[in-house]
């Protein structure tokens, strides 16, 4: 997909104020069992064509809106992960922005995930 340069330059941005963590570490806390809310913030559709393990689906339309239903500890470690790893970007701002202290975004996203040749689930 060829993205706008407004939205390039908005998840550059948002890339000044998030974290970002790879789709190596993440693989390998999930094997060893790490304790994390790991959100997917795709669209259903994308959901439903494949997703990580353990992951939950929020996507980032209703993200702002459903999240302290879902997360109740504003100190919590939320891992975001998108497509590519713009709009969990976006999302991981938007969620520091209402006080989640501890938010990263998956850098890549499912793509780097998939590329990576790492287990996916359809369920």
């Amino acid at each position: 997909m060829q993205h706008s340069s407004r939205f390039l330059e908005l998840v550059k941005d948002s890339l000044t104020r998030i974290s970002e963590v790879d789709v190596n570490t993440i693989k390998q806390r999930l094997e060893q069992g790490g304790h994390f809310h790991l959100i997917d913030v795709r669209e259903q559709s994308e959901w439903d064509n494949g997703h990580l393990p353990k992951a939950m689906h929020l996507s980032k339309g209703l993200l702002e809106c459903m999240i302290e239903k879902i997360i109740h500890n504003e100190n919590a470690e939320i891992v975001l992960y998108c497509g590519g790893g713009f709009r969990s970007a976006l999302a991981a701002d938007s969620l520091q922005k209402m006080g989640f202290t501890n938010v990263k975004s998956m850098a890549g996203g499912f793509k780097a995930w998939h590329k990576a040749n790492y287990p996916v689930e359809t369920e």
